[in-house]
């Protein structure tokens, strides 16, 4: 199986984040001018990680909570995704957006703590999705992995507990 190409977004994500590396000075200008030749030239995810390798490695056990007793969590863009991210909301709605997300971690663990409400999770489109530890106490997860899709991006794994609401979960389209 042929190695995954290197997409649009994957590519603008390396060049955010050697830009912010050489603003926190992790990085000299001769040092981001050859990393950024790299990553802009890089045809494979590999070739693309080792434009990056000389950056500090972010906290493995980093963990986020957003939280929310009441209206909508939504995340979009182009945020840090955290290896650990704990979403909490009594009543309201949920929406994370991850295709265009800065995603780090070849594991994101997501786990949802939601009374009553919708939760809807764009995943990037490569993703693996593993919904097996989340308790839903009304309706099953609504999930279906696009035709072609080739694993070899990130794993999503959901777990927690939902009351009265349900959980759609997409792949992103490009």
């Amino acid at each position: 199986m042929a190695e995954p190409i290197v997409s649009e977004d994957d590519r603008d994500t390396a060049v955010r984040r050697l830009r912010d590396a050489y603003a926190d000075g992790h990085l000299s200008h001769e040092d981001l001018d050859e990393a950024l030749h790299h990553a802009l030239t890089a045809r494979t995810r590999s070739e693309l990680s080792s434009a990056l390798a000389a950056l500090p490695q972010p906290d493995a056990g980093a963990t986020a909570t957003i939280a929310a007793a009441g209206g909508r969590i939504r995340r979009s863009g182009a945020w840090r995704v955290p290896r650990t991210l704990k979403v909490e909301s009594a009543l309201g709605r949920v929406h994370l957006d991850l295709s265009r997300a800065v995603i780090e971690h070849p594991v994101v663990d997501i786990e949802l703590r939601l009374g009553t409400g919708r939760a809807v999770i764009t995943v990037p489109r490569d993703a693996i999705v593993d919904v097996e530890s989340l308790f839903t106490g009304w309706k099953s997860p609504l999930h279906k992995t696009p035709r072609g899709a080739r694993p070899g991006g990130p794993t999503i794994r959901i777990s927690g507990a939902m009351g009265l609401g349900q959980l759609k979960i997409c792949h992103a389209r490009h």
